[in-house]
């Protein structure tokens, strides 16, 4: 190469260079707060949804045990949207082990019996085919954990299986409820408690952010595949089912949850626990200062 070729080379790269400094500054696109992902396959958009936080690997590594935690607490078909769509926990599952998760369980304490929950919800049998460890809850399997934060409790047993996972992905529906308007992410840790329940409902909101404050997911997908918008937490009439091939994901509790209730004409304000969740700094209700990435797939 001449002298001549050599300065006309240099000054093409140079121009190069100077042309994608903006980018090389600005650095990969930020990851958003949350993933809001529809589109009519539910594998497809929980796979985009964890894509777009910033993929299964930056929370799951190799050797993890993972507990997957839907919600199977009623004797209820997918198509009255009272329990989490079973494709949307097969695919965090496989996610899971694509990662190289050594073990990934499956399980509920449900309120109708377990044995026709499971069944009839269809996820039991996604999930075993997706290769989970799928069982009942032992009530012998509960341990005392302190709530040092609560205000309503101070202690309550929770299920051992979750306290010693490596990792916790939360797989809540969303839905009406008849005492708490709606259940979403917050409400889904009545799953691992254990004892009588009921006991809470009296001053449900504070309770639920109590066990919030000592349990916390790895991170979390809301299933609003299908939504029950009246006589939750049940259901049961197909009128009150609405299909949004959408779900909604991120690390957030507080945010995904605030999220959740617009799909239901309400904001975050209008349901106790999320108010007080935020109140507590659990996490960010204003959906304003949050980034959201809404996409289909």
């Amino acid at each position: 190469m001449d002298r001549r070729d050599f300065l006309k080379d240099t000054a093409g790269t140079l121009a190069a260079l100077t042309a994608l400094s903006p980018l090389l500054e600005a650095g990969p696109p930020a990851r958003p707060d949350l993933a809001v992902v529809r589109g009519t396959s539910p594998e497809r958009i929980v796979r985009a949804a964890v894509d777009a936080l910033g993929g299964i690997r930056r929370f799951i590594a190799k050797g993890d045990v993972v507990v997957v935690k839907p919600n199977i607490g009623w004797d209820r078909r997918p198509e009255q949207a009272a329990t989490t769509n079973p494709e949307v926990v097969a695919t965090l599952v496989k996610l899971c082990f694509e990662a190289g998760a050594r073990k990934v369980k499956v399980f509920d304490r449900t309120c109708n019996d377990p044995r026709r929950c499971y069944v009839q919800s269809g996820i039991e049998a996604a999930a075993r085919a997706a290769g989970a460890e799928v069982s009942f809850v032992d009530e012998r399997r509960f341990r005392e954990v302190q709530i040092p934060r609560g205000v309503a409790i101070k202690a309550w047993p929770f299920y051992i299986d979750l306290l010693e996972a490596d990792k916790v992905i939360s797989a809540p529906i969303a839905k009406h409820h008849g005492l708490c308007r709606l259940t979403l992410c917050h409400k889904n840790w009545m799953g691992v408690m254990g004892e009588n329940r009921g006991r809470i409902h009296q001053r449900l909101d504070d309770t639920l952010v109590d066990i919030s404050t000592v349990i916390k997911p790895t991170f979390t997908v809301l299933d609003a595949v299908r939504i029950l918008t009246n006589h939750g937490p049940q259901g049961g009439d197909p009128a009150d089912v609405k299909r949004l091939d959408t779900v909604i994901a991120g690390t957030d509790q507080v945010a995904i949850d605030a999220y959740g209730t617009t799909l239901f004409g309400l904001t975050g304000a209008d349901i106790g626990y999320v108010r007080e969740a935020a109140r507590r700094g659990l996490g960010v209700m204003d959906l304003g200062r949050l980034s959201i990435r809404k996409f289909e797939v």
